[in-house]
């Protein structure tokens, strides 16, 4: 038996409904995707689906509520570490990256409902991320007046590298073209990861 197989064997019917809804809402957006689709993907019936979830909408929640709490405890841990500097940067930095290489299907419903202003979910995303937002810059700004980082706006830059990161994956298909090869091999994601760490160190670094 495969290691493949062997994981899902061992994953429960609603870690397999998770993994099939992530995919055909990521696929097919919220209006597109039925729990039929998401049941056939399972390989169960409907009344089975909705044994674990009452609804589409409680099952589209669970799905970006599990991969939002995933990616702001990687962002989370690596805030707290006890690195300073540039080399705390940095850990934030590949802490994003890491979660959008392991799940590209999750960036791409955020994208959605970025544009949708979370209207699916029935919260304000960008409340729920304003906290982590706010320490970020206050990190950031405490580095620049210490004058470790040069002076730039620290909300304009984290919104610029939250976006060198999330197009990369959410505009992969697009991105394909470009490079002529596919974006998100993992030598393709490593050498975009270094990229975006280099020119944020040579932005932020004094010397």
């Amino acid at each position: 038996m495969s290691d493949v197989t062997e994981e899902i064997s061992s994953k429960s019917t609603r870690e397999l409904i998770l993994d099939e809804a992530l995919h055909c809402f990521a696929d097919r957006g919220y209006e597109g995707t039925s729990l039929n689709d998401i049941a056939a993907g399972v390989g169960i019936r409907r009344p089975s689906l909705l044994h674990h979830f009452p609804n589409k909408e409680a099952l589209y929640t669970d799905v970006f509520e599990m991969l939002l709490s995933e990616w702001l405890e990687g962002l989370e841990v690596a805030m707290a570490s006890p690195a300073s500097g540039w080399d705390k940067a940095e850990l934030v930095i590949r802490a994003g990256f890491d979660l959008f290489a392991r799940t590209p299907d999750y960036v791409r419903i955020m994208r959605r409902e970025a544009l949708d202003g979370g209207i699916h979910l029935g919260i304000d995303l960008s409340a729920t991320l304003r906290p982590l937002f706010d320490k970020a810059c206050s990190y950031f700004d405490d580095q620049m007046d210490q004058g470790t980082f040069r002076r730039h706006d620290s909300r304009h830059l984290l919104i610029t590298g939250y976006g060198a990161i999330l197009t990369y994956f959410s505009d992969a298909p697009f991105i394909d073209g470009l490079l002529d090869e596919e974006a998100l091999t993992p030598n393709n994601i490593r050498d975009h990861c270094e990229h975006v760490v280099g020119f944020f160190r040579a932005a932020l670094l004094t010397d």
